[in-house]
């Protein structure tokens, strides 16, 4: 589709994982009157998403980007005012359909700042409490992650068998039900000094 001089609303949608499914986003910026729709799948924190850098490369004057939702655009505030400058500096408005964000008003700038102001202290406070709960794990002996594969008696035969000679490392492996680089990992572990 040619892009004219008529102003014109173009979409988008991102979905973070390939699992995740974009389809009610697409639907509600069709239904808001978006005539072209650029889809993503991935993270609202990386930089190097090829249907964002097309929107924005087709963006002309007098055209609105709108979003299902804020974050569909990014997550980081400094990311958000980044691109709404990117988005001003081609002469385009943007257009949030959940928190009824319009930039092409005063008061939808101002309205798009504060809520991008928000959402961003809400995500540091999830860090927040994320690290202190880790830490406070951590304090009572326990460890996040998963859990290993393997114990401790288990580490200290497979070293013994492949030191011996008797079972390669991917022999070990299939041995104990665990993956090669398991193995491998606890080789170069064991020979650390």
């Amino acid at each position: 589709m040619a892009i004219g001089l008529r102003t014109m609303l173009i979409g988008y949608a991102r979905v973070s994982t390939r699992e995740q499914d974009n389809e009610a986003q697409i639907d509600a910026l069709e239904k808001s009157g978006c005539e072209l729709v650029f889809k993503e799948k991935a993270s609202g924190s990386r930089w190097d998403r090829p249907e964002l850098l097309r929107l924005l490369d087709q963006l002309r004057k007098g055209d609105v980007v709108v979003v299902w939702k804020l974050d569909r655009l990014s997550r980081s505030l400094k990311d958000l005012l980044m691109l709404m400058e990117k988005i001003a500096g081609a002469g385009a408005g943007f257009r949030s359909l959940t928190e009824s964000i319009d930039t092409t008003s005063a008061g939808g700038r101002m309205m798009m700042q504060i809520v991008g102001s928000f959402a961003e202290f809400e995500r540091a406070m999830l860090r927040e409490r994320t690290r202190n709960g880790l830490d406070a794990a951590r304090i009572q002996g326990r460890i996040g992650g998963r859990r290993p594969k393997l114990k401790e008696g288990q580490k200290a035969e497979i070293l013994s068998l492949v030191a011996a000679g008797s079972k390669t490392a991917a022999e070990a492996a299939r041995l104990f039900g665990v993956h090669p680089s398991t193995v491998s990992r606890l080789l170069k572990q064991a020979e650390a000094p």
